[in-house]
């Protein structure tokens, strides 16, 4: 019994003293010191903002780090919560900060970078210790033989646990790109769905207006048949266009319940009681550059930082890869009584594996072909990148040409036209063919104008967004893209 005690007791020591290696390595981890931390994931959501995009091989070098045993446990990360109803008209920054708190696709990416800060955690952490019972010889002369117990570990070699979450810190690092992509794609939603909103406001004043003219040239029509100063089919060619107006009223009114909905979506409100949105359609847009755009887009984009963040991950990955042939080192002691001897006695096993066939050939081959992917990937998203702002640029240039010319030249005239054409009808002078030419090409001329309003806003804020959008798209919530 004795003998039994004191084998458990060097059981129990050897376990503890792993247990207290196990402690001093959490005891030194400096969360902030040294490289070994855990990244540092933004609480607030919309604090994240693209991170600089770099090819430098010293980025990669200062990024790895020996493995700490033990780093602390992350931080749940906070995900947005909703925000509070506004009571008044609502202006763009308030749909703005409704929009990062309530869409979905927000709160997706930020679990999603959530989950990868834990993969990161797991990457680094090394196998636990394994205790058992032993036993031999037993029978031998009708004793019970060596019974005792082991305890083994294993030791990870060769820095693979400091490259597996250098490789996973990459993978990181592309999320916090995708989460920072699918905030400006919110925003760029919401911001081309506000201006689409005041569109059509802007729309329905002026469908009720020529509604209001209508109605004013119908009663004019039947004055003047009463008068006999025109004929019938003059008030029936009034009371014609007159019917047309409510249909276009109609339509307008259809237009901008349309377009609210639409803007409710994005912001994660379907719920939202429609009400009038406060804004400058008129103000004069942005003068954009083709050469600074495109610099911009090169230098600032997160879809670029994501796939260089994915060509570094591929390059850790190889040498990860190069790493797996160091052979692990497992450790194995056991302490056992012998009770054919009535002696305590213990034995320690080392092994390794020979790396004679397997030499990770095949994993080596796949990082390299991965390297040469990732390389190619981030010329392919510049050119798309390109693509994708020349033809923006182009519906942005021909909007601000048709806008500048609709307010400086054709809109005053228009104007012009109808106020005289209106005055003359009423007082008998014009004829009321000529009345609803001018009429119809005022009201038109307005409708053309408003069209290209939206088309500029709409290129000018896909620019400004670096030609993210679309966030409730199933095709832009992947952080691996």
């Amino acid at each position: 019994m004795q003998t039994t005690r004191i084998t458990l007791a060097m059981l129990i020591g050897l376990l503890a003293g792993c247990q207290t290696t196990h402690r001093a390595a959490y005891t030194s981890h400096n969360p902030n010191g040294n490289g070994s931390a855990q990244p540092q994931i933004a609480q607030d959501a919309s604090a994240i903002k693209p991170l600089p995009n770099t090819l430098d091989p010293s980025v990669r070098q200062a990024a790895f780090v020996q493995p700490a045993d033990a780093p602390p446990e992350p931080e749940p990360l906070a995900l947005p919560t909703p925000a509070i109803e506004p009571a008044s008209d609502l202006t763009l920054q308030q749909l703005e900060q409704i929009a990062l708190a309530s869409n979905p696709s927000v709160a997706r990416a930020a679990a999603q970078l959530n989950a990868l800060q834990g993969k990161w955690v797991q990457a680094g952490l090394p196998p636990n210790p394994r205790i058992g019972y032993a036993g031999e010889e037993i029978g031998d002369d009708g004793t019970a033989g060596q019974q005792g117990g082991f305890v083994g570990q294993r030791f990870i070699t060769g820095g693979k646990l400091g490259l597996n979450r250098a490789v996973v810190s990459q993978e990181v690092v592309r999320a916090e790109q995708h989460l920072a992509a699918q905030q400006q794609r919110v925003l760029t939603d919401v911001r081309t769905g506000y201006y689409d909103v005041l569109i059509a406001q802007r729309q329905l004043d002026l469908a009720r207006e020529l509604v209001g003219v209508s109605n004013q040239a119908v009663n004019a029509s039947q004055e003047l048949v009463k008068a006999k100063e025109i004929p019938r089919v003059g008030l029936l060619q009034t009371e014609v266009e007159a019917e047309n107006a409510r249909i276009l009223l109609r339509r307008a009114e259809n237009g901008n319940v349309a377009a609210w909905r639409r803007l409710t979506s994005v912001l994660g409100r379907p719920t939202l009681a429609p009400q009038r949105l406060v804004g400058d359609l008129d103000q004069a847009a942005a003068d954009l550059n083709w050469a600074e755009q495109l610099q911009r887009l090169v230098t600032q984009s997160p879809e670029i930082a994501g796939v260089v963040a994915e060509l570094e991950r591929a390059r850790w990955a190889l040498d990860r890869a190069y790493a797996e042939v160091t052979p692990d080192l497992n450790v194995q002691v056991a302490v056992q009584h012998d009770n054919a001897t009535d002696d305590t006695i213990a034995g320690i096993q080392v092994g390794l594996p020979i790396p004679l066939w397997n030499k990770n050939q095949g994993g080596i081959q796949q990082a390299r072909s991965e390297i040469a992917a990732a390389e190619r990937n981030i010329e392919r998203v510049e050119l798309d990148l390109r693509q994708r702002l020349a033809t923006a640029f182009q519906q942005y240039a021909d909007a601000k040409y048709q806008v500048e010319r609709f307010s400086t030249v054709i809109l005053p005239k228009a104007k012009e036209t109808f106020d005289l054409v209106t005055k003359g009808y009423t007082q008998g002078e014009v004829g009321y063919l000529d009345m609803l030419t001018a009429q119809r090409t005022y009201f038109q001329t307005n409708l053309s104008y408003i069209e290209a309003l939206r088309e500029l806003w709409r290129a000018t804020l896909r620019i400004d967004g670096m030609l993210l959008e679309g966030s409730l798209a199933s095709d832009t919530i992947r952080p691996e893209q």
